[in-house]
């Protein structure tokens, strides 16, 4: 029980104390203009409160990220939630309140165009690929677990509403019509709810955790784990034969540090107020999202006296959302069992449609493209045509695909930033050694997988931290480069 009130103490001291300091860095200014003042246009820059525009972010980046993720982490043992709580502090709220950040200060640009800004028309094409390829891969993957849980309900059964085919196309149509609207129609109506509703719901596990779990995790199980005693299940280093490092990183994204979030910030910080609002909007919703993730690894933890065997059986039998029904039925009863349920699959929901909103915003961006009705409509069905194909394909893969291309762009992110902080003499180590560990997470693991290079394992990690390494030695020498040929001109 300790361990999982130490990792809930960490997140929030972390935003007390540790989010004064790195928003210090940043030069955010409450008396600054900011881009919904200045480009108003009543569809993408619309003024929301900044409570309004908490929620809605944090709905956006939640998602069944810290729900799915964490429970598969938690075949790992205790040692997820250090990584969560680790990777949120030192790397995933940084991560999500630079992108914030410098959106806001770029006009609410998408990221790639503040790369190319910032560092070369290269790099903003690196990262508008992976940009749109990630933000796609989400939409897909947003469509078919959502579909899945609703389609796989007991109460449906017998009905069309149990296939999963009216469930796709009933989401899509929705998408659809969350992608072309104004933000303020439909997003800041009814996600403030929603967000409302993933605390609430998120409270109730948690509260039952404590309550009635028959092994919470313990501070010694994790001593036990680094004296690499193995007396418990759940303390097995790799499960399925599946190692640390770098699978551990990649499996809880969402929760600890997501580059996905970086493709939602553009659409919130168009509508932000103030400057001043950052901090709690981008850094608090990434704090709230780690908190989320806590609770759910603790549940995949808990809940399971036979270790990560039982664990693993279940998940083997139906994938983490059949975890996630067996977990809320246990704990809330039928009632409560279907609400969390139904709010799992609306989660997701939320978090595609803006997906695929962000996706229309990013690729207008990329190519000037007016933003008039009809082409925000040419433009964003065969985008979600494609994506139903998509459906059809094995959800596995989509996932494969999609945890490494998160990971890519959040590092990415932090490379940015880190150009960002070198830019104005700010100290750039709060984002460049995140963007170290992530650059050696994301190398280490494309090395060895098997949509990669197919390395032996053995070899991952010291061709991860060379690489590492070798891109922090390049981007400070290049910095120092342009600032002498800066000093340099003058003179000429």
């Amino acid at each position: 029980m300790l361990i999982f009130f130490a990792s809930l103490a960490i997140l929030l001291l972390g935003y007390k104390f540790y989010s004064p300091f790195v928003e210090k860095q940043t030069g955010i200014d409450p008396t600054a203009i900011t881009p919904q003042q200045r480009l108003h246009d009543g569809v993408d820059y619309v003024p929301i409160s900044p409570m309004r525009a908490f929620l809605i972010q944090f709905l956006n980046i939640a998602g069944i990220g810290p729900i799915f993720g964490p429970i598969l982490g938690a075949l790992y043992g205790p040692i997820a939630l250090v990584w969560i709580v680790i990777g949120n502090v030192i790397g995933g709220a940084v991560h999500d309140y630079f992108s914030g950040v410098m959106s806001l200060k770029e006009d609410g640009k998408s990221l790639p165009e503040i790369a190319g800004n910032y560092y070369n028309v290269i790099f903003k094409g690196f990262m508008l690929v992976f940009t749109c390829m990630l933000l796609f891969f989400v939409g897909v993957v947003f469509i078919m677990s959502p579909a899945g849980l609703l389609s796989n309900l007991s109460y449906f059964e017998g009905t069309f509403l149990a296939g999963n085919t009216f469930w796709v196309l009933l989401i899509l149509a929705y998408y659809f019509f969350a992608t072309l609207l104004p933000i303020d129609k439909i997003i800041a109506k009814l996600y403030p709810l929603f967000g409302l509703l993933m605390i609430v719901m998120t409270s109730l596990v948690a509260l039952a955790l404590l309550r009635e779990a028959p092994h919470l995790p313990q501070v010694t199980d994790l001593f036990a784990y680094f004296d690499g005693h193995h007396e418990h299940d759940f303390l097995t280093p790799n499960p399925s034969g599946l190692p640390i490092w770098p699978l551990l990183f990649l499996t809880i994204t969402c929760g600890a540090i997501s580059g996905f979030h970086s493709t939602q910030s553009p659409m919130i910080a168009r509508c932000l107020t103030n400057e001043k609002y950052a901090r709690p909007v981008f850094y608090g919703a990434m704090m709230c999202e780690g908190i989320v993730a806590c609770v759910w690894a603790t549940a995949g933890i808990a809940t399971f006296p036979g270790g990560y065997v039982e664990l693993k059986a279940m998940l083997d039998q139906g994938g983490p959302g059949f975890v996630v029904n067996h977990i809320a039925t246990s704990y809330l009863g039928i009632f409560g069992g279907v609400m969390a349920i139904l709010a799992v699959a609306i989660f997701p929901i939320t978090s595609g449609d803006t997906a695929f909103r962000s996706l229309r915003l990013t690729i207008t961006d990329a190519f000037n493209i007016p933003q008039s009705a009809m082409r925000r409509l040419a433009l964003s069905a065969p985008l979600l045509g494609v994506a139903y194909l998509m459906t059809f394909l094995d959800f596995s893969l989509i996932w494969r695909y999609f945890a490494f291309s998160n990971m890519l762009l959040s590092t990415s992110v932090l490379w940015l930033a880190t150009k960002y902080l070198l830019d104005r003499g700010s100290f750039h180590w709060i984002v460049s050694i995140p963007a170290v560990i992530g650059t050696a997470v994301t190398i280490s693991y494309i090395a060895t997988a098997g949509i990669g290079f197919n390395l032996p394992i053995h070899y991952a990690k010291p061709i991860g931290i060379l690489i590492a390494v070798a891109c922090l030695i390049g981007v400070v020498i290049q910095h120092n480069r342009n600032n002498a040929n800066a000093y340099a001109e003058p003179e000429a």
